[in-house]
Order: C-alpha cells, then structure tokens, then sequence
C-alpha cells in the first residue's frame, strides 16, 4: 500500500483545500497520473501518484482542509489494471454493499425475488441518507445545498447518488434557499438569502487587500493620458506585428514600457520597506494583475526590461490564459516589484487601486474615452483620454515623487516614438 501525502507546496505555504478528487476509490491510475487537485492561497496544484495501482481509499473529503504531511488517499500498488473492478472499491463497492442489505431485509418482508439492481436502487432511496450510496463528495454538497440524499432520483442504475444528481434536484424546486430559511427561521421568509462559503483564494485576497489597507500609508494620485498618438501608431503597426511576431499588439507592452522608464527614473517606486530598511529593487519584475473566476491573481512578467515588445505581449497572454486555466505556477505569482492593474477592460472610468503589498506602487489603467480637450484658447478637439492611476505608500515614497512618477507615465505613452527610443 501507498499512502498519499500532501507534498510541500511552497514557501509559507502550509496548507490547501481538497477541489476536486480528479479519481475515485476503484479507479486504476498511472505512475505520474494526477489523482487530486488542491486548492491553496495562491495556485491550484496537482498531486500525482508515486506509483501506479488502484486507489483504494480517499481520506479527505472535497473541500476539506488539508495540510503538508497529511495522508490524503490510499493506492494498492499490488493491485493490476484488470483487478480494478474486483478491488471491493469504487461502484463495485456499494453494490456489494447493497446485496448484503437486501439479503438481510429479505426474511422479513418475504416477498419475490427481485433484480439485484431494481433491490439496491429501492433500498437507496427509501431507507434513510445513512443507507443511500453515495461518494464522499457529493454527501458534503448535498448537506451545503440543504438537500436530503433519500430525496434525490439517481441516474445510476446502481443507485449511487452523484453531484449532477443533486443539481437536477435543485433545479426542480429542491433549491438550497428554503433549506437554508428552514435551518434559520428567524430570518424574514419574504427576503432569502443564499449562503456560500469563500474559498480559500477569495479569503486570502480578503485577508490581504485589507492588510494592505492596515499596514500602509496609501495614498492614490491621477493623471490623464491624451491615447491619440499610440492608438495612430498601434493602428499603422498592427497588421506588421503581428505577421512578424505571432502576437497581437496591445496597450499592456507600452505601459509596461512606459513603467519601467519611470521606474528607473524614480526608483524608491520599485522598493519595498523590510523593518527600518528599504529595499532598492534593481531589476524589473512586473505584475499583471489578471481577473479569473476565482478571484483576481497577480502573474510576475520577469526581467521586463529585457523584452521586447513581442515579448511582453506574448509573456502577458500566456500568463493571462494560465490564470483562467488554473495552470499558473506558485513562482510566477512570487516577487513582482511593481503591479499594473486594468480595470479598463470592465469600464471601469475612475478608480483607486489597493497596493499589492509588500510593493509600494501600483498603475491603474482605465477606460479609454472620447471627450473634448482644449487645444488652445480658441479650439477644442475630441480625443480618446485615459485617466491613470498611482497608488504608492507614502512612508517612502513622497507625493512629488510620486506625481513626477504618473507624469512620465504620460509622457512616454502620449509621445510612443520618445517610448520605442528609450526602450
């Protein structure tokens, strides 16, 4: 037997949640095959089986937490692909299980003979949730949605209950919400509610975001970005990049090279304060921050100063689909020196970004707008404007600073070809 621990995940990463059990007791898995899938503060991570056999038994439930060390699962490394079946695991289990219950119930009821399957099915579903056969998983998301396991119609000719089982349920009036209103009655049944409970990424970035708030003096200045001259350079170049390089040319490779110009000029934005010392950062690790399902995640551009164009646009859309995969590794999310957030992309106009501690200095883009720009005392013009945004930790860094900072930011975007010399 093989037990299946939880590996060391990380620096300062000491435990995770169960997501998903990617295989169930019975099944035969590979040498290398992945048979877990954890959640932790940062990354999911995927733990593969040592060697190859029939996992036996699982020792955690989804959504449990976990730990580094813990015994997580059981794999029979003795026993054969073909044996799989007749392990006493898996599906094979509960119908084992089942004929020993209908063997014991047949005396006292005394009636024909029935199929073995039509038994089991019956006494899954009439003799109480303790008795209905079901994964580890889908009783704990049964009890989250407020649903009896004895009320639910199984697809499974074997009669086990699984967690599509439990939606179609819902969906057919059995919903969480009245469960939930019945387990609390002093809530008003004319205003339900739905209770969910966060994940461990979401209570991380809570926990973080209001850190942030607590351990640093922010503060947020803004400028307005006049977009004209790079959307008339992005325009002419477009269709040549991209046939050149095999990438889109985007917005995000001139902020970051427009950062990273500013960088260099006022360095204490590219620091970080450890105890009473502050830490100069020489080189230029810029975070992308990425929206997801799952919460917003933060992959590190490395050593951005030495890409091109073509790099930086490849590197962010590689990262960007990580994230929305679950696919980004614990080291790509670690020790950025900057962070460049977007929230343009959603419409956001206006907005006042939260430090990526321990960074002190964040760049929020926006929305880009048409609006009426005085060219002089007499003519006006429409130009598509974008407001930008620095928010920096005033302990180190000073409001002059800080504004020159978001000033040169402006300057290398509204003048690209200053931007392409000077990169």
């Amino acid at each position: 037997m093989l037990e299946v621990q939880v590996p060391e995940l990380a620096e300062s990463v000491t435990e995770g949640t169960v997501a998903e059990w990617l295989k169930k007791p019975g099944d035969y898995v590979e040498k290398g095959e992945d048979i877990v899938e954890l959640e932790t503060d940062k990354v999911n991570v995927e733990i593969s089986a040592e060697e190859a056999g029939v996992l036996k038994e699982t020792k955690a439930e989804e959504g449990d937490t976990v730990h580094v060390g813990d015994v997580i699962a059981v794999i029979d490394t003795e026993a054969s692909e073909g044996t799989a079946d007749s392990s006493g695991s898996g599906d094979e289990a509960p119908k084992k299980e089942e004929k020993k219950e209908e063997k014991q119930e047949a005396p006292k009821e005394k009636q024909q003979p029935a199929s073995s399957e039509s038994s089991s099915s019956e006494t899954s579903a009439g003799s109480g949730e303790e008795r209905v056969v079901a994964s580890p998983a889908a009783r704990k998301y049964a009890r989250e949605k407020g649903i009896k396991l004895e009320e639910i119609s199984p697809r499974d000719p074997l009669g086990r209950v699984r967690k599509e089982d439990i939606d179609e349920h819902g969906s057919k009036g059995a919903s969480s919400a009245p469960k939930k209103e019945e387990q609390a009655p002093a809530a008003d049944p004319e205003k339900p509610v739905i209770r969910e409970r966060m994940s461990r990424r979401r209570q991380t970035i809570a926990k973080r975001l209001v850190e942030a708030q607590q351990t640093a003096a922010m503060l947020t200045t803004f400028n307005e970005v006049d977009m004209t001259n790079l959307m008339e350079l992005r325009k002419r170049r477009k269709d040549k990049f991209q046939e050149d390089n095999d990438v889109k040319l985007g917005f995000m490779s001139f902020f970051t090279k427009a950062v990273i110009g500013a960088l260099k000029k006022y360095p204490y934005v590219n620091a970080e304060i450890d105890g009473d010392e502050v830490v100069l950062k020489q080189y230029y690790d810029i975070g992308m921050a990425v929206s997801t399902d799952d919460g917003l995640v933060v992959p590190v551009v490395r050593n951005a100063d030495r890409l091109d164009f073509a790099g930086i646009e490849k590197e962010v859309g590689t990262l960007a689909e990580k994230a929305q995969k679950k696919k980004l590794k614990l080291d790509e999310l670690q020790g950025g020196s900057f962070t460049i957030t977007n929230g343009g992309v959603f419409g956001s106009l206006w907005s006042m970004p939260i430090l990526n501690t321990p960074q002190v200095g964040i760049l929020g883009m926006h929305k880009i707008q048409m609006r009426p720009v005085a060219i002089d005392n007499e003519r006006f013009e429409n130009r598509p404007m974008m407001y930008i945004a620095l928010s920096y930790d005033h302990r180190i860094i000073d409001g002059k600073d800080a504004v020159q900072f978001l000033v040169k930011v402006k300057e290398l975007i509204e003048d690209p070809e200053q931007l392409l010399l000077e990169g």
